[in-house]
């Protein structure tokens, strides 16, 4: 059930032939145009800039890839890692862009809770929704990749919860790519004073029965594809957030991605982020401490191998009063991958009493496999206390003859010497399946260490 190619890519002619096919009203129409002019000025990333010195995506071409205009054959998608064993208040699956089910609790819906396909729920909802998406806290005028999916997303998730409305259960969403997909997605959590809810979002790469529509399996691991997705989440005063993200794409994915969320006054958002899958990916990960006493913990794991590149920033905005701060990375490298982490503490002048942190931790599985970490803090107040850290190394040579020597295998102990170092991050993760899906996914990964 790969999409159909069209015979344009994306080039003028094939976004008017977009625009001439959605039903959408003009404003949305007009914020488009206003994206694509915009990506049309902008050049493509190269090392000369900053943010992109350490990613190289030379061989990146957009002429290789089509927008997926046609939505593919209705197909059922196999259950997600990060659901097993878990009651679930609702769930959307998107196969290449497009929603192909989606489905919410009756009782949440009575509340008001929005939740499933961006696109079908707009359709519906576009006088609530049109002061959230005319915010656009990720700016197209970011980068490329940015402007691209502001002008050109076909799918998307969105979760809306009223004001003082709890959802008990996790709502769960799947993104999934099939050989030469493209998924481009917006996806927008909006969360109203004193709300509080659980997402649950992963994506794949799946291989499908073309004739008979039907997932059959995982797709091979070189299978190519493009993923440029843009996440918003918008905290109102009080409202508190689990967000939880796998990345969990075929190797052979280029995975673009701006996330940024924005925190009104005693706002609290976990969010987990886990990276496993694509060939390069390149993620601007931003929270905006807008609101007095707002806070925020970031929990980030990454696991390499192959050639795999994973190029991740992020920066904490603190821009109120009494706001503090928590990021927490931890990466394992095996083979010849590489990781890039840049970090950064912002303290703007009025943000008195700021608690920022950021550590960044690194295991090399191997001699080849490179690890760049670069934390930093820009600090404009003088009432704050704000810190950073960072490490890298190798396994222990004892470590291992330690573990053997209670019975284990060599792989088994390095096994074992890897969740135990990605055991601080885990130990944050207040979902068990969440947890447990972690764990059994890098350890599936690990090769004996030399």
């Amino acid at each position: 059930m790969t999409t159909a190619l069209q015979p344009f890519g994306f080039d003028t002619d094939s976004f008017e032939a977009f625009l001439a096919q959605r039903a959408e009203p003009d404003w949305l129409l007009s914020m488009r145009r206003q994206s694509w002019d915009t990506y049309s000025k902008l050049a493509w990333p190269t090392r000369d800039h900053e943010e992109w010195i350490r990613t190289d995506i030379r061989t990146f071409r957009i002429e290789n890839f089509r927008p997926p205009i046609q939505a593919p054959p209705a197909s059922v998608a196999p259950p997600g890692l990060l659901t097993r064993e878990v009651e679930l208040a609702g769930a959307c699956v998107s196969i290449n862009s497009h929603s192909t089910s989606h489905w919410l609790a009756p009782q949440l819906a009575s509340k008001g809770v929005l939740f499933g396909s961006l696109p079908e729920l707009l359709a519906d909802n576009a006088d609530r929704l049109r002061p959230h998406l005319e915010r656009q806290i990720v700016l197209p005028g970011y980068d490329k990749f940015a402007a691209l999916t502001s002008a050109f997303w076909i799918g998307g998730q969105l979760l809306f919860v009223p004001r003082g409305v709890r959802v008990e259960l996790p709502l769960h969403s799947l993104a999934a790519l099939t050989a030469d997909g493209v998924d481009l997605q917006k996806t927008l959590v909006i969360l109203e004073e004193g709300a509080e809810a659980t997402m649950l979002s992963e994506t794949a790469s799946l291989s499908v029965d073309v004739e008979a529509g039907n997932v059959v399996g995982s797709a091979p691991a070189e299978s190519r594809g493009l993923h440029a997705g843009i996440t918003e989440i918008v905290q109102g005063a009080g409202s508190r957030l689990r967000y939880v993200n796998l990345q969990n794409w075929g190797t052979g994915v280029w995975h673009f991605a701006h996330q940024k969320a924005r925190l009104e006054r005693d706002a609290g958002l976990q969010w987990t982020l886990a990276a496993l899958g694509g060939k390069t990916a390149k993620v601007n990960q931003q929270v905006e401490l807008a609101g007095k006493r707002s806070e925020c913990q970031v929990n980030g794991v990454m696991f390499t191998e192959g050639r795999q590149h994973f190029s991740y920033h992020t920066l904490q905005h603190h821009q109120a009063p009494e706001t503090r701060s928590d990021f927490l990375y931890k990466s394992a490298l095996q083979d010849k991958s590489r990781t890039v982490w840049r970090g950064m503490i912002k303290v703007d002048p009025a943000a008195q009493k700021t608690d920022g942190y950021q550590r960044n931790d690194n295991l090399l599985l191997s001699d080849t496999s490179r690890a760049d970490s670069i934390p930093g803090l820009e600090i404009e107040a003088d009432d704050v206390r704000c810190t950073h850290g960072s490490t890298s190394g190798n396994v222990e040579e004892e470590l291992i003859f330690y573990a053997c020597s209670r019975g284990l295998t060599r792989r088994e102990a390095v096994r074992l010497i890897v969740t135990g170092f990605f055991q601080q991050v885990l130990d944050r993760i207040t979902i068990p399946s969440v947890r447990d899906a972690l764990v059994n996914a890098i350890a599936q990964r690990v090769r004996e260490y030399r």
